[in-house]
């Protein structure tokens, strides 16, 4: 039986799969590794870094022509700027791995006790050497997690690798790929010296960086059809939009969704039953809340002073004011990507978690502080109740639930208020949300559903945030702020919109009850909300 995978490298016999060549530019790659060239392939974590790579060992070996040689130095990464320690572990799981390939016609022992003989801060160049002169063919050695490495060790490695370069092809590898997150112009090594060296400089035999992508949607198409074909179980065709709208084609995500509608989910595992746009939302919010590893790592991110620097300008949806190095490692890691709109959260599903991780101490306290008062009998949300909640709250707590954010102060309002509005649905809805960099507000939409005489009712809720302080003229952003939210609420299909306005600076000497306006702009009956508190 085959399955979706989302862990670690695809298995043709076991998972369903995306032909790892297709990925990238094979002819290119060829054209590389024929003219013996040194260079670099690297994309965020869980995209099918290894499974390209390992797809490739295998149809180089077939064709015959190479020796290609698959390893991975993340072996290396726990003796950190031990060098003698660190490079005894990489050349053990090398020739391990071209035992497997070459099986008798390797002997491993010897090969260690080659090593063993030689000075240790050199034995990495000297034991691809002797590989090299013992094969009658030209290596292709690929080298995988190169990034796990740092500090001396890594510059050691890499200028080994950059002094061998020299004695291609007959003693030393022909073609090198480094694999990793980064590019390796864009590490910034620091010495056990404290002296601050350049992947670039280190490895200045670089002839091309190449970066693996996201699956398309004919991508998508073609992976989930492959379970179709195996089990009969079919999936809507607007389906794969929301896919892609969720994730971007972000490899990982792809399955991990797959993986959730279709098995963990118990009553969808009847291969009956046709997978909906509503089934693919529900294990959306499934695998969001299972706070799964790759998901985990994601949120850890958030914490990095690079990474903060990036993506707390996004929500707040202002201008950026960091470095460009800080914005290339953010994409690197997948966090963000650049499109024709500017930069924005790389997809949907990143993009919500960001908020709730940042918050989700507050998100649990919500559930002590409030009582569900604002539910109708109907079993639909009263907005009006909902809001005066929140606005009371908001006023009187502002400065406390502010200070527990810690790095993304600045964002409160729109952190606090997804915040709030998560812990609403709590099971029985979804929050959309639509920020990014120079959007100067953040909009959301409440998607609640409820029982109405045997019917599933949608209720869709639409708010904008803006935030206001001496910089800003209040009418200029409540003028815009109508225009906007009436677009929003047209494109969301609701007649049900709100704008909150959170004073930063108490520019305005909003009171604690200060009352709404109650506007129709466009067609569209807008309620404007007023957060007087700018103690955060």
């Amino acid at each position: 039986m085959k399955f979706f995978n989302t862990a670690g490298p695809v298995n043709q016999p076991e998972h369903y799969k995306v032909d790892p060549l297709h990925r990238w530019d094979l002819e290119e790659m060829l054209m590389l590794i024929e003219q013996r060239k040194y260079f670099i392939l690297h994309a965020p974590r869980q995209t099918g870094k290894t499974s390209s790579l390992l797809a490739l060992q295998d149809y180089l070996n077939q064709e015959g022509k190479y020796l290609a040689i698959y390893t991975n130095f993340e072996v290396g990464q726990s003796s950190r700027n031990d060098q003698k320690s660190a490079i005894r572990a990489i050349v053990t799981e090398l020739l391990s791995n071209v035992k497997a390939l070459l099986k008798a016609d390797f002997d491993f022992f010897s090969a260690l006790e080659f090593y063993n003989q030689i000075e240790a801060e050199n034995g990495l160049n000297s034991i691809l050497s002797y590989i090299c002169e013992l094969v009658q063919k030209p290596v292709v050695l690929m080298i995988d997690e190169i990034d796990a490495l740092v500090g001396d060790t890594l510059i050691s490695v890499l200028r080994q690798l950059r002094t061998g370069y020299s004695k291609r092809p007959s003693a030393f590898p022909s073609s090198i790929i480094l694999c990793g997150v980064r590019d390796i112009k864009d590490y910034r090594i620091q010495t056990s010296g404290k002296d601050i060296i350049t992947g670039g400089s280190a490895f200045n035999i670089k002839a091309k960086s190449l970066r693996l992508g996201n699956f398309s949607k004919e991508d998508v198409i073609n992976l989930y059809t492959q379970h179709t074909l195996e089990t009969g179980q079919k999936f809507e065709e607007a389906c794969f939009d929301l896919v892609m709208k969720y994730s971007d084609g972000q490899p990982w995500l792809v399955n991990a969704i797959a993986h959730e509608v279709t098995y963990e989910i118990r009553e969808n595992r009847d291969r009956s039953v046709t997978i909906t746009p509503a089934k693919l939302e529900t294990a959306k919010e499934r695998l969001i809340l299972s706070r799964q590893t790759h998901l985990d790592q994601l949120a850890d991110k958030l914490e990095e002073e690079r990474v903060r620097n990036v993506v707390l300008p996004i929500v707040l949806g202002k201008e950026p004011e960091y470095l460009k190095d800080d914005e290339d490692y953010c994409i690197d890691l997948g966090l963000i990507k650049r499109d024709k709109e500017g930069l924005k959260i790389s997809n949907q599903i990143y993009q919500e978690i960001i908020p709730r991780e940042l918050t989700r101490l507050g998100q649990d306290k919500f559930l002590a502080i409030f009582d569900p008062d604002w539910i109708n009998p109907d079993g639909s949300i009263n907005v009006k109740t909902l809001l005066t909640m929140f606005k009371d709250f908001w006023n009187e707590n502002s400065a406390i639930w502010s200070s527990q954010i810690q790095g993304y102060q600045e964002a409160a309002p729109q952190l606090v208020t997804q915040a709030f509005l998560q812990r609403v649905a709590n099971g029985n809805g979804f929050v959309n949300r639509e920020y990014g960099l120079g959007k100067k507000r953040t909009d959301l939409m409440l998607k609640w559903q409820y029982d109405k005489e045997g019917q599933l009712i949608f209720q869709k809720i639409v708010i904008e945030l803006k935030v206001i302080n001496q910089k800003l003229n209040y009418e200029k952003v409540r003028q815009e702020a109508l225009t906007q939210t009436a677009i929003y609420a047209k494109t969301c299909g609701t007649k049900e919109a709100n704008i909150l306005i959170f004073d930063r600076d108490k520019s305005q000497n909003w009171s604690a009850d200060e009352p709404n306006e109650l506007i129709e702009h466009e067609g569209v009956l807008i309620e404007i909300w007023k957060l007087c508190n700018g103690a955060w």
